[in-house]
């Protein structure tokens, strides 16, 4: 049988790296997309194609340049003549305080986190719909109750929710498109956002944070298993949405 294949942006490190494990883990071939973090994705790609050869493809390529974006679709397809699922991981994310925000932070914000995942989509949507494919978003649950600080990047996240729920209806029937919605995952390495694990326990209903394997398994989820499932974001966060 012929492996199903899914491209997944920013796929070098932290949770797209561990998305790209667990999909191949699942038997999917997987063209992984980076942009500066060569070293990473280099023994990313050792490790998948040590447990199964032929099974990857590497692309390096800036999603803030729109003609490079189309390559990728058809870089994956050629290489492996389909592509069943798009998982839209990569994320431009810091700080930008209201009063000092300028139109290059927005754009940098919307170019990774909105604009790319649509002209992806589009991109690849005869692919996907001769697949039966699906996509998924990687959104954030503070797309809809926006943290100070951090304007830009919640309006983008709040963009591709909007994104998810426009290409339900564009592509279906054929194709499924969904979104996860992360809480705290990995500890921020941004002290305005950063968390204590006393502030963790205190504002999440699980009492504990979150683990990279917890968006993995809901991406695959989402790609594999729920055949009657589109147009929803799935919050991953332990319960943190109910406590913001």
């Amino acid at each position: 049988m012929t492996a199903r294949v899914v491209l997944i942006t920013g796929a070098a490190k932290r949770v797209g790296a561990c998305i790209a494990r667990h999909l191949h883990a699942a038997g999917f071939d997987v063209a992984l997309h980076y942009r500066h973090s060569a070293d990473e994705m280099a023994a990313l790609v050792a490790t998948l194609e040590s447990a199964r050869p032929r099974s990857t493809l590497s692309l390096q390529a800036d999603l803030a340049d729109d003609s490079a974006l189309p390559e990728l679709i058809a870089a994956t397809h050629e290489r492996f003549g389909r592509l069943d699922g798009l998982v839209n991981n990569a994320s431009t994310f810091y700080p930008t305080p209201f009063g000092e925000i300028s139109g290059t932070d927005f754009e940098a914000m919307m170019a990774s986190n909105a604009r790319a995942p649509m002209l992806l989509a589009q991109a690849a949507e005869a692919h996907l719909r001769a697949a039966n494919g699906a996509i998924v978003n990687i959104v954030d649950i503070y797309a809809d109750r926006p943290i100070p600080r951090y304007l830009p990047y919640c309006m983008a996240k709040a963009a591709l929710v909007a994104l998810t729920y426009g290409l339900a209806r564009e592509l279906g029937p054929e194709v499924r498109v969904n979104a996860v919605a992360p809480g705290n995952i990995l500890w921020s390495t941004n002290p305005e956002k950063a968390e204590t694990s006393a502030m963790v326990e205190e504002r999440t209903a699980l009492r504990r944070q979150g683990e990279p394997e917890d968006i993995a398994r809901a991406v695959l989820f989402l790609l594999r298993d729920a055949g009657y499932v589109t147009g929803q974001v799935l919050r991953v966060d332990g319960g943190r949405w109910l406590n913001i």
